[in-house]
């Protein structure tokens, strides 16, 4: 990769390890769902003007009824369970504990695509097991029932990741990367909408959870997927999905500095090993969500 796609994958995992900065800081103000169904459905309309502005063509109303499952499995549970795991853990234990979504990506694939798992595989899955387990352990939260109940809604979201990316990439054969990551975002806005009616604030927000979650909508996620589309063309998919390794570091790093989270020697040592599981299960390519990678160009 040159200089400027090299750039490109820097900024896409900064923007995308920057989402779990964002989501902490919206999430105890306006909730989990209303901080989600926010961060969708802006995040569709300005991929929808991009498609507008630039002529592009996609596939929306041929597949509605896929969009709504793939935008549930893929975007409204994960996202919303880890906006709900925000709530009492840092932003970087939530951005380490997501990056464990290869490990679930192999099991799901095991159990529903019958994709095989060698000796490398297995060693991936049980060194992320251990690097969960470690990092919750050692983290410089105080281990708690809510501790341990946070950390279990951030692997569920990995666990509906790779359920996710199982049935998109059965039921997408053939779409565009840019179709299915509107269709995503629609289908996860639609899917919420009943439930933001319960969460609708009654005191006024303060400006920096709005922007905060205009962050989140536009940044992180609508022109996040700009560097991912460019990288998608220019360097192809196995070098773009290198992002995977950086996301959560990236995680680490704005909640330290924005949100004066401590960095312990547990954690560091956590990641380091959930990175290696990673490492090992990385022909898995079905879905290494940050947020969420299209199926059928993983």
């Amino acid at each position: 990769m040159n200089t400027k796609e090299i750039t490109a994958l820097f900024l896409l995992a900064a923007l995308w390890g920057a989402s779990f900065l964002f989501m902490r800081i919206a999430s105890p103000v306006i909730g989990p769902v209303l901080t989600i169904e926010l961060r969708v459905l802006i995040a569709g309309i300005v991929l929808l003007l991009y498609v507008w502005m630039f002529k592009k063509s996609v596939k929306l109303k041929a597949y509605w009824k896929q969009y709504l499952i793939v935008g549930a499995l893929n975007a409204a549970i994960p996202f919303t369970l880890i906006a709900a795991a925000t709530l009492h853990l840092p932003a970087s234990i939530a951005a380490i504990l997501n990056s464990t979504t290869p490990l679930f990506t192999a099991l799901t694939s095991r159990w529903f695509l019958y994709e095989p798992l060698d000796a490398k595989k297995w060693i991936g899955i049980g060194l992320g097991i251990a690097g969960v387990f470690a990092l919750v352990g050692w983290s410089p939260v105080p281990l708690s029932m809510q501790t341990v109940f946070s950390a279990l809604l951030s692997i569920l979201a990995a666990f509906s990741y790779g359920c996710g990316g199982v049935y998109a990439k059965k039921a997408f054969t053939g779409v565009s990367s840019l179709s299915l990551s509107i269709g995503q975002q629609l289908g996860a806005a639609f899917v919420l909408i009943p439930l933001t009616v319960f969460y609708i604030p009654t005191k006024p927000v303060s400006p920096v959870v709005v922007y905060s979650v205009l962050g989140l909508a536009i940044f992180c996620t609508a022109i996040a997927y700009l560097f991912y589309f460019y990288l998608l063309a220019n360097v192809g998919p196995t070098k773009t999905l290198s992002v995977t390794f950086l996301v959560p570091v990236f995680g680490v790093i704005w909640g330290m500095i924005f949100l004066h989270e401590k960095i312990t020697i547990g954690m560091i040592g956590g990641l380091m090993i959930i990175l290696t599981s990673i490492f090992l299960l990385s022909d898995v390519k079905i879905s290494l969500n940050y947020p969420h990678l299209p199926a059928n160009d993983r």
